[in-house]
């Protein structure tokens, strides 16, 4: 078989093996049914992600396309199989993508507008319980070997589990889900019971955790070096001098706080980051007050950068101009997340923002960026962009083949990128960048430094000569950054669970912006953004290493 026909049917495999993944990513067929997370179904994929492997190595290219879509292949699955080997898998908890989150959100991607929609969604609702029950397997094995999940992690997705389960003051996330349907009464009947049993098993999974896996638990948060790298090279897509990204990432803070200091300077002379901001959360002119009203100011800024970018800096296809942008339901972490398009679009990219359960009051200066990075010219552009490809690049590369470092770099990218496109003339939402990058650049120091426990350096004004640990990590980010302090207490416990992927905006942003100066060195004069961008996106998802790559090699 040719290396695209074997990349096209390891996503058939795949997307039967794993349906929720399925979902997310847009492969119809499977919205009925959940993952195996039990220690058995960690094991036929990662023998399903073998078999592929091996067969993508043995085959030649037939062409340059086939070429990169060896090299994204097996670089990606490789790096799947290396995660499963290590049993990191199936110990997979935190507090922002594991198991117990992705069965709870993939509901998020279900329609339901018809009967139909809602007999598939009862159905899969009725299978949460074995779900759950294959994650607890899963977990407990895990222990078994003496690699549980810290502490902080298993009681943090606990708190989450019992919000879903109606447990911690609200109704749940099922059973109000299940009131939304106008179907006849049979089927209402049907998704009650299932809707009440899901939420049942969240209860349960919340209570396992903490009386079962919590004893378990290691109380120390840090990896150390060898997890680290590993998952470092999993979400960057690169083997990192790790001492060099944590030194290069205390210049970039200090460079971007300076030019910071310097936007705030201008807002309010002689303020701190923090009383600029202070003033900023003030300015009416920033306010919005209702969640209806924030979801609709932030789909009227994706709308606006849309038709604004379209044509004269961006080619954007007609099916990339849909972008709906949404309220996440209560109960994971504070933020913005994007989720893709089916292969059809016939499910347009969303944008989801996770909103405080109390805050009913927000101010929009810091959120500019934020909308540009989740949307236009950020990840929706990027991830959609590769997902019309159709016509040359394979169902792996358009669907599967997203990488931290390289999303989330190109994300990052894409902020700056509307500064200097004439976007962010407005200090506020200028300081609202930059704040973005300095806390993205703080993300390098702190994620590296508590994992690895590094001393931080004398010069840095703070705590110099001690060694990271999370209190450090948390002071850290609330004294020398402007991010909202709800979010910087969800950072940390995302940081420590998920390690080595938070880094990758940075690092991923430096990547593209040396890539892009490298070309146009190459080309001179005759060196065209728009071409860039177009030529660099239509190449689809793959690690910073092959990526470096594939863009030193345009003319």
């Amino acid at each position: 078989m040719r290396v695209h026909e074997i990349c096209d049917q390891f996503v058939d495999d795949f997307a039967a093996a794993h349906p929720v993944v399925a979902t997310m990513v847009g492969v119809t067929g499977y919205d009925d049914q959940l993952t195996d997370y039990s220690p058995e179904g960690h094991a036929a994929r990662a023998a399903l992600a073998r078999r592929a492997l091996g067969d993508v190595e043995a085959a030649e290219p037939a062409d340059d396309g086939e070429r990169v879509a060896k090299a994204v292949f097996t670089e990606r699955v490789g790096l799947d199989v290396e995660i499963h080997e290590a049993g990191l898998d199936v110990a997979a908890l935190n507090v922002i993508a594991s198991p117990v989150q992705d069965i709870r959100m993939v509901f998020d991607l279900m329609p339901h507008e018809t009967a139909g929609q809602w007999e598939t969604i009862a159905a899969r609702m009725a299978k949460v319980p074995a779900a759950l029950d294959g994650v607890r397997s899963s977990l407990l094995a895990a222990a078994e070997a003496g690699n549980a999940p810290a502490l902080r992690q298993v009681g943090k997705v606990a708190e989450q589990a019992e919000v879903w389960a109606g447990l911690s003051g609200g109704s749940g996330f099922f059973v109000p889900m299940a009131e939304q349907a106008d179907v006849p009464e049979t089927l209402r009947g049907e998704l009650r019971r299932a809707a009440q049993s899901a939420q049942e098993a969240y209860a349960e999974l919340a209570g396992f955790l903490r009386a079962e896996l919590a004893p378990e638990a290691p109380s120390k948060d840090a990896v150390g070096e060898d997890v680290y790298r590993l998952w470092s090279r999993y979400f960057v897509g690169s083997a990192l001098d790790l001492r060099e990204a944590y030194e290069w990432g205390w210049e970039e803070f200090t460079r971007v706080e300076r030019e910071a200091r310097q936007v705030a300077e201008r807002i309010k002379p002689g303020a701190t980051l923090a009383e600029a901001a202070e003033a900023l959360d003030a300015d009416a002119r920033y306010l919005v007050r209702g969640r209806q009203a924030f979801e609709d100011w932030m789909q009227g800024l994706s709308d606006d950068a849309l038709n604004a970018l379209r044509g004269k800096h961006f080619d954007i296809p007609d099916p990339l101009m849909a972008l709906d942008c949404r309220i996440a339901p209560p109960g994971g972490g504070v933020g913005a997340y994007y989720t893709g398009p089916t292969e059809d679009f016939s499910r347009p990219g969303t944008m989801w923002w996770s909103l405080p359960a109390d805050k009913d009051e927000f101010s929009t200066w810091r959120e500019v960026s934020t909308v540009y990075h989740e949307g236009v010219p950020g990840h929706h552009l990027q991830i959609a962009t590769a997902v019309y490809q159709a016509a040359s690049l394979n169902r792996f590369q358009r669907l599967l083949a997203v990488t931290s470092g390289h999303a989330e770099g190109w994300a990052l990218y894409a902020e700056r990128l509307m500064q200097d496109l004439g976007f962010l003339t407005d200090d506020g939402n200028l300081l609202g960048m930059l704040d973005a990058h300095l806390f993205r650049a703080a993300r390098v120091v702190v994620d590296i430094g508590m994992h690895l426990e590094l001393e931080i350096p004398k010069g840095t004004g703070f705590h110099e000569g001690e060694r990271w640990t999370p209190d450090l990590g948390l002071e850290f980010m609330l004294t020398r950054t402007i991010t909202d302090a709800d979010h910087v207490h969800d950072e940390i416990d995302r940081y420590l669970g998920w390690p080595g992927q938070a880094p990758a905006y940075k690092l991923g942003e430096r990547l593209w912006l040396q890539a892009r100066e490298e070309v146009r060195r190459r080309q001179g004069d005759a060196f065209d953004l728009k071409d860039f961008h177009t030529r660099a996106l239509r190449m689809g998802g793959m690690g910073l290493d092959t990526l470096t790559e594939e863009l030193a090699r345009l003319a």
